[in-house]
């Protein structure tokens, strides 16, 4: 398993943009799917993006399609997210998980989690 930490995390308007980041131990980071999960208050986690092992294939939700992209730099053992055009209904704490399986969309199915950043947006 590989330790994982969050940050970029805030408060931001609507409209606005953040970049998560996700920084792992371990020198075999570029052997585990990452992905991103958010949870809101009163709401089940559900999963945002992923991005595979060398970062050659991604995916994003139809929700934020077009306004977050999940991107790698296995060199530096992190994984971001970039989330622009923000609306408040993208207000959670947003984890990131990592598996060394070659992919994975489903919160059972990834091994190791970090401890969230909150994300709010303002109207």
């Amino acid at each position: 398993q590989v330790q994982l930490v969050e940050s970029g995390g805030g408060l931001v308007q609507a409209g606005g943009s953040l970049r998560l980041s996700c920084a792992a131990s371990g020198r075999t980071f570029s052997s585990y799917t990452v992905g991103w999960f958010r949870q809101a208050p009163g709401k089940e986690r559900e999963f945002v993006a992923v991005i595979s092992r060398v970062g050659g294939r991604t995916y994003v939700v139809d929700s934020v399609k077009g306004r977050f992209t999940i991107s790698r730099d296995n060199a530096k053992n992190t994984v971001y997210l970039q989330m622009n055009s923000l609306k408040p209904e993208d207000t959670a704490v947003y984890y990131c998980a990592a598996d060394p399986r070659p992919w994975a969309t489903m919160a059972g199915e990834f091994g190791s989690w970090g401890q969230g950043t909150q994300v709010t947006v303002s109207s």
